[in-house]
């Protein structure tokens, strides 16, 4: 069985991290291979390279991790439950 608390927490900040990462990335290599589409057009509300949008992107991105968390370990649990009990 999975601990809702730490897998939960555990995404949201790989979220969080894994989007920090990314606009690093996107300062480092050249505009050609920049994720800013794809971070624009998953994360509503955010802004290459404004620190609003920096901020946003970093709590929707942590926000998704959560909801992976909140979604994923009740499904997990549930179905550990279920396939561990028919086996007995």
């Amino acid at each position: 069985m999975l601990n809702l608390k730490v897998v939960t927490w555990s995404l949201a900040l790989f979220g969080a991290v894994s989007f920090t990462v990314c606009v690093l990335y996107g300062l480092v290599v050249p505009a050609s291979l920049h994720m800013t589409s794809f971070l624009e057009a998953v994360l509503p509300g955010f802004t290459w390279l404004t620190p609003v949008g920096f901020l946003v992107g970093l709590v929707e991105s942590f926000l998704y991790g959560v909801y992976a968390g909140l979604v994923y370990v009740p499904l997990h649990n549930w179905l550990a439950k279920r396939w561990t009990a028919s086996e007995a």
